[in-house]
């Protein structure tokens, strides 16, 4: 008996806080998928400073009550703003949506207190939408042991055999997500997961602290600068990532180092910086593994050719293939708001989300909560 494909929208905001990426796409949550439409909106800007104010004031857990009642108003705010997008792609897209799987914006991951909380009502976007939305999917894994992250490898997991078949790739294949936070995904014999350092978190707000830019385009700003080697190489010697079974978040990482140096040398300076984190992450998971295969690169940062030329440089591999995802018939840019459209139909038939390998639970866990308010 053939197995109920579902139409379902996913939405995703990520560390960057500069907007929502939707996806529609259609799966049997098992080994379907089709790419119906890929959108970007960006926050209102005063959406945006609010997020980027609270996310400063919360680094501890009794803060998340400290700032209740501006985190609910915030909360309200951002679900309204996903609400009118949603709208608009269900007017636009003719087809019935089954399901939407809504991932909410990240204010705050902690998982040895076990919380994850992202803003975002699910039962008022149910209301609002008049769908089945499916939230708050880091919480059970947390739960179970797990770090509530990385969520992507499944999909990942789905993408690389379609990858594999369509181009005629060998396995093992692994995805490099550069984010806020940079994870790695391997897929051979094996099937294994984990963050492995910042991303584009520490680019991103050196280019915010000292430009009227949110980030460094294509990494100009790094390419027109010279590398300080006494901040790198203190910066090198006083931050090591001593395990990688610990999911990340964006609060783990500061520019304390970075002092006395200019916009453009601190440019080409932090961006090396991250590409030595980004290599040895790497190098991790090819020990890890016993296999190098293919890297393909997705996420914002894939589009900083500096941060990939340095990564390049550290690996030193030409055996090392680091690709554009782009190349291989997908938009690197909508990986993560395909996952939870993805992950919201698996997570309504009760088929597990995240494992052991990925994240660390204790066994295969089913995750998100449903929203039917209509």
């Amino acid at each position: 008996m053939k197995k109920k494909v579902f139409t379902a929208i996913g939405l995703m905001s990520g560390t960057s806080m500069d907007g929502v990426d939707l996806s529609i796409i259609k799966s049997d949550g098992n080994n379907e998928f089709v790419s119906i439409l890929d959108n970007y909106w960006e926050f209102d800007l005063k959406i945006r400073e609010k997020l980027i104010g609270l996310r400063k004031k919360i680094n501890l857990y009794d803060d998340l009550h400290k700032y209740a009642k501006e985190l609910n108003n915030l909360e309200r705010e951002i679900t309204l703003f996903h609400s009118k997008l949603v709208d608009r792609t269900i007017r636009d897209y003719k087809d019935e949506i089954d399901l939407i799987g809504f991932h909410g914006q990240t204010i705050f991951h902690n998982p040895d207190k076990k919380i994850s909380r992202q803003l975002g009502d699910g039962g008022l976007l149910s209301q609002l939408s008049k769908k089945i939305v499916i939230n708050n999917f880091r919480d059970k894994d947390l739960q179970n042991g797990g770090q509530g992250a990385p969520l992507t490898p499944i999909f990942h997991k789905l993408i690389s055999n379609i990858i594999s078949k369509k181009y005629k790739i060998d396995f093992p294949i692994n995805f490099l997500n550069i984010g806020g936070i940079t994870n790695i995904t391997h897929i051979g014999n094996s099937f294994y997961a984990c963050d492995i350092g910042p991303g584009n978190c520490l680019i991103d707000e050196w280019t915010r602290k000292n430009s009227k830019l949110n980030y460094d385009d294509g990494g100009n700003f790094a390419k027109a600068g010279k590398i300080n080697e006494l901040i790198l190489n203190q910066a090198i010697d006083n931050f090591r990532i001593n395990t990688y079974n610990k999911s990340l978040d964006v609060n783990d990482f500061n520019l304390s180092f970075m002092r006395g140096i200019d916009f453009v040398d601190g440019s080409a300076t932090i961006t090396n910086f991250t590409a030595y984190l980004i290599s040895k992450g790497i190098e991790h998971v090819i020990k890890k593994t016993n296999n190098k295969g293919i890297y393909l690169i997705c996420g914002g940062g894939r589009k900083n050719t500096k941060l990939i030329e340095d990564i390049n440089n550290y690996l030193n591999d030409k055996e090392l293939k680091l690709k554009n995802i782009d190349e291989y018939g997908l938009d690197g840019d909508f990986i993560e708001s395909q996952t939870f459209a993805y992950l919201a139909i698996r997570s309504f038939l009760k088929l597990p989300v995240s494992f052991p390998e990925t994240t660390g639970c204790k066994s295969p866990t089913i995750a998100g909560m449903m929203n039917k308010n209509f």
